[in-house]
């Protein structure tokens, strides 16, 4: 994504590494919002270290902090652990935040990203440096569908934890921490070419998907509200 009208920084507090696009320079509030964020979530962990570690739907005590239940909620949708939904929940609490003094707002979190633009904005693919896809397409996001998390997850690009061999998968939704555990739990279905129709069946059944991209080698599947434009050589 490029937008030359915004101002762009990056924010590093610990593990949390976000590149930001707004309307100006907000890397203190970015810094402060991911502070707030992460301090309770960090808190909570410390207090029930298995939350950190779950692979399954994992619940959590009644008086867990609002990032730490809106995660445990989103990964039992798609059956996943808590975790799956940490950068997602992480990028839409700061992108929120900042919202506040900016009407437009990008924030990414190793791959999983906030987005909130007034004007259509282009998302490119990145299915690693063999895919036949990489740099070819991109989502076309209009401003009617923003807020809008666009997360994605790989069994061959990165170091995140997929149980599948998926190049990418990319989700679309309104809740980023959604999209963000979704794309984990749909990679996890794919090992092969001929898995893309199951996982796309499965992402039917999941209440708050706007849509999903699906890749393994040159194969691509899509459902949903997904638009794909040609990105010129």
């Amino acid at each position: 994504m490029h937008n030359k009208e915004l101002i762009s920084f990056v924010v590093v507090v610990r593990e949390t590494d976000l590149h930001i696009s707004a309307c100006k320079n907000l890397e203190k509030e970015a810094k402060d919002a991911v502070t707030r964020c992460r301090l309770p979530l960090e808190q909570y962990i410390e207090s029930d270290p298995p939350f950190l570690y779950a692979l399954e739907p994992y619940s959590v005590a009644d008086d867990a902090p609002p990032i730490v239940k809106e995660m445990s909620h989103a990964a039992a949708k798609v059956c996943v652990g808590p975790m799956a939904a940490v950068a997602g929940a992480v990028a839409e609490f700061v992108g929120n935040e900042l919202l506040r003094y900016s009407p437009e707002v990008i924030v990414e979190n190793g791959g999983d990203i906030f987005l909130k633009m007034t004007t259509n904005c282009h998302i490119g693919i990145y299915a690693g440096e063999s895919s036949p896809f990489t740099g070819k397409i991109a989502l076309e996001i209009y401003p009617e569908d923003m807020p809008v998390g666009v997360c994605t997850s790989s069994g061959t690009v990165g170091h995140s934890l997929s149980l599948g061999r998926s190049d990418a998968v990319t989700v679309l939704a309104r809740s980023t921490s959604l999209a963000d555990a979704a794309a984990t739990a749909l990679g996890n279905r794919i090992k092969s070419p001929q898995d893309i129709a199951a996982a796309i069946d499965y992402a039917q059944t999941i209440p708050g998907l706007s849509g999903i991209l699906l890749i393994k080698d040159d194969n691509m599947g899509l459902w949903g509200n997904v638009k794909i434009i040609s990105l010129k050589s």
